[in-house]
């Protein structure tokens, strides 16, 4: 099959990777030629526009930063809409509100195409080596077209209901882990006193019932950053987190409700960015309050 990835960040750029080595005719786009080139290396053909991308792809996928880019990647002049897209199906991941994925759907549909939305839950290293979790919004039937592509990205994917229910689930499911950083954080300040060994915290921690499955797979490289080491590339940094505690706060007033320890972790990394934390990555935010503001 020949498949269209449009939005070569992190994440996309490492979801074109994988549908390549799966054995995928994959097409790329993207604004960044530096991020074009790496993927053209890897094997990817590159489409000079969304429009292009969307006329030689069977099926496209996106992963945009925001309500704003997919307006400008679907509706602009060379937009993916523009091209000749009826029966052609669209797989959605980028992280947003569930209105921005309704509005989009029926703009999809205007133009006689259909739109599942996808987003995942998941890194570099999990997009790599296909083991993602999927949250879908769509029909049955769409979920059906896309799912052989899904499942060589996701050990799981869900079709959760309607256009809309996959992005309420990823902002659900993205909500306790981003308030983790900053609470282990606080939590890490009130022994850091007693001078032990930072990995030998981290391991207890990740044996306690209070210890998520991302302690575990990433305590090495938290353990290196309390330590004022290095703990690798960024996978989801700061500002990434920032985006999406905000897309949280705001669906949760769209509902009719606040959202106070979304909006409290925040302010503390609004605060982290303002000094030059926005593209450390997250393993590194619990040393930002521990060693930064410590009494």
């Amino acid at each position: 099959m020949k498949i269209g990835v449009a939005g070569l960040g992190r994440m996309g750029g490492a979801i074109a990777k994988r549908l390549i080595d799966v054995g995928h005719d994959v097409v790329v786009w993207n604004r960044d030629a530096e991020k074009v080139r790496l993927l053209a290396d890897h094997g990817a053909a590159v489409a000079a526009s969304p429009r292009e991308l969307a006329d030689r792809a069977d099926l496209t996928i996106t992963i945009l930063t925001d309500a704003a880019a997919i307006d400008a990647v679907y509706g602009d002049a060379s937009g993916l809409l523009a091209a000749d897209v009826a029966g052609k199906l669209f797989v959605e991941m980028s992280t947003v509100q569930p209105d921005t994925e309704r509005l989009l759907a029926d703009k999809v549909r205007a133009r006689q195409a259909s739109l599942l939305e996808c987003p995942v839950g998941g890194t570099v290293g999990p997009a790599l080596s296909g083991k993602l979790l999927g949250f879908a919004g769509g029909t049955r039937e769409d979920f059906a077209r896309a799912k052989p592509v899904l499942d060589q990205l996701c050990r799981r994917v869900e079709l959760l209901g309607p256009v809309g229910a996959g992005s309420s689930m990823k902002l659900a499911i993205n909500l306790p882990l981003a308030v983790f950083w900053q609470s282990f954080g606080e939590a890490y300040a009130l022994v850091r006193h007693l001078g032990l060994d930072p990995a030998w915290v981290v391991e207890l921690f990740a044996e306690t019932s209070g210890g998520p499955n991302v302690l575990r797979a990433r305590g090495g490289a938290v353990a290196k950053a309390l330590q004022s080491k290095d703990p690798g590339s960024a996978t989801f940094d700061c500002d990434s987190i920032r985006k999406d505690l905000r897309t949280m706060i705001a669906e949760g007033k769209t509902l009719g409700f606040a959202l106070p320890l979304a909006q409290q972790t925040l302010g503390v990394f609004d605060q982290a960015s303002g000094e030059g934390w926005g593209g450390k990555d997250c393993t590194e935010l619990p040393a930002f309050w521990s060693t930064k503001h410590r009494t």
